[in-house]
């Protein structure tokens, strides 16, 4: 160890001793500057000083990156100055090295919180689809994967592009900048196009939004309360029931005709999904398995409560044990690339258009289960177990669990009126398994 004044031409005469790694040098000038000098020639300025009686060294910076000296008023580092920065620290019992560590974390965390302020929309949704998509089911899936779809892209059926889905407007948009603004305008600009996907899309924002102030990575980027301002829920469209999305009584003679006119497979899918009450994308996922021509009965997954088992009542087995068993599924089709069929809504509709009845969408089928039961005086309750809808009073939800028997009486009812109704012979019946009425 050496001390002398610190100049430029005297650093670098400064060598290690032969036997040495490194060698330590201090400056005159001033206190605790000194030079650490490895047996490899490289060069670095340190600081040694004292807190509370402890002796600490902290590195400055290499020699060659550091400046020796600056004049006084100056405001570039040196490494004079900084020495003396660290000196004041220890004369506070500020120990040096906590206080570069702190610094460090802190550029870190501004450098964090940085990225964090630039993460957009399309940052993040497939991390919360990757996240939640095991508690959708196939269509909140494909929901989620559509309302971003940037368009463009050749349409699988049809010629043509796609169009973009309707939260694809806001993919590169900050999460930081998703003001109630911003979700207003872009809630009135969708609207003008198409408020129903509009409405339902925001709802999966929301949902992301939610999500996002759960995950400690998100959380408060997006400005507080933007999705559940006035404005904002304001603007989103309120979608009410179609007007004659129920098939009436007296339409049931037409609408069976000409529903029977389509193809095998659609045309049970049809009559299946008005007559069972169940949702078109329960009914269309519906595989061999799930059906027991022996006990009668029907297994459906349910987006509720995972799956439900229903009743199979007689006409529905009829359809059902004509179609052709191509694969797993029991409403199959050889052109579908997953095997079963995807859009009846169109053979439906072409249905309509031919009897010249209103327009029913899919899920009006299932709504028309719901009010044609009530010409039974089928209990609600019972309805809503087929149907698989959430129970609506304590009781409903605690004090009944109604057996398969049960249900299967009332759904035949309800069944055998539709039928009737439509000026459809019933299917004969012979006694099966404990007693179940099965079709011959």
């Amino acid at each position: 160890m050496a001390t002398f004044e610190f100049t430029i031409p005297s650093i670098q005469k400064v060598t290690c001793p032969a036997g040495k790694a490194t060698s330590y040098d201090y400056d005159t000038e001033t206190p605790g500057l000194g030079l650490r000098t490895s047996a490899t020639g490289g060069k670095a300025f340190i600081f040694q000083g004292y807190v509370h009686d402890k002796q600490i060294r902290v590195t400055i910076g290499d020699v060659k990156s550091w400046r020796l000296d600056t004049p006084v008023r100056s405001k570039e580092n040196s490494a004079r100055k900084e020495a003396r920065r660290l000196q004041s620290l220890c004369d506070a019992a500020i120990d040096p090295r906590q206080e570069k560590q702190d610094r460090k974390t802190e550029a870190e965390q501004r450098k964090t919180e940085a990225m964090r302020q630039r993460v957009t929309l399309a940052d993040v949704w497939p991390i919360y689809i990757e996240a939640r998509q095991h508690k959708w089911g196939e269509l909140s899936l494909r929901d989620h994967e559509r309302a971003v779809h940037r368009g463009g892209a050749e349409k699988k059926r049809g010629k043509g592009l796609t169009e973009p889905g309707p939260l694809s407007s806001l993919l590169d948009v900050k999460l930081s900048e998703l003001t109630a603004a911003r979700l207003q305008t872009w809630l009135t600009k969708e609207n003008s196009k198409r408020p129903s996907a509009a409405a339902r899309c925001f709802r999966l924002l929301r949902g992301f939004m939610n999500w996002c102030e759960q995950e400690a990575d998100y959380t408060s980027l997006i400005p507080q309360d933007s999705h559940s301002a006035r404005k904002v829920r304001e603007t989103v469209y309120k979608s009410k029931a179609k007007e004659g999305d129920c098939l009436q009584r007296e339409q049931l003679a037409l609408w069976f005709e000409a529903v029977r006119k389509q193809s095998p497979v659609l045309s049970a899918y049809l009559q299946a999904l008005l007559l069972s009450g169940a949702r078109r994308e329960e009914l269309a996922g519906l595989r061999w398995e799930n059906v027991d021509f022996q006990w009668a009965s029907l297994t459906i997954k349910d987006k509720v409560e995972g799956e439900r088992v229903i009743p199979l009542t007689p006409y529905i087995s009829q359809l059902l044990v004509a179609l052709p068993r191509r694969n797993v599924w029991v409403f199959s089709s050889p052109t579908a690339a997953n095997g079963r069929i995807q859009d009846p809504n169109k053979a439906h509709t072409r249905a309509l258009a031919a009897t010249g009845l209103p327009h029913v969408s899919l899920h009006g089928l299932r709504r028309s289960f719901g009010t044609l039961a009530e010409w039974v005086e089928c209990p609600a309750g019972v309805v809503a177990q087929i149907q698989g809808h959430k129970p609506s009073a304590i009781a409903e939800k605690h004090y009944r669990r109604r057996p398969l028997d049960l249900l299967r009486m009332w759904h035949s009812k309800i069944e055998a009126f539709i039928l009737e109704q439509a000026g459809i012979e019933q299917p004969a019946e012979i006694t099966g398994k404990a007693g179940l009425r099965v079709v011959a």
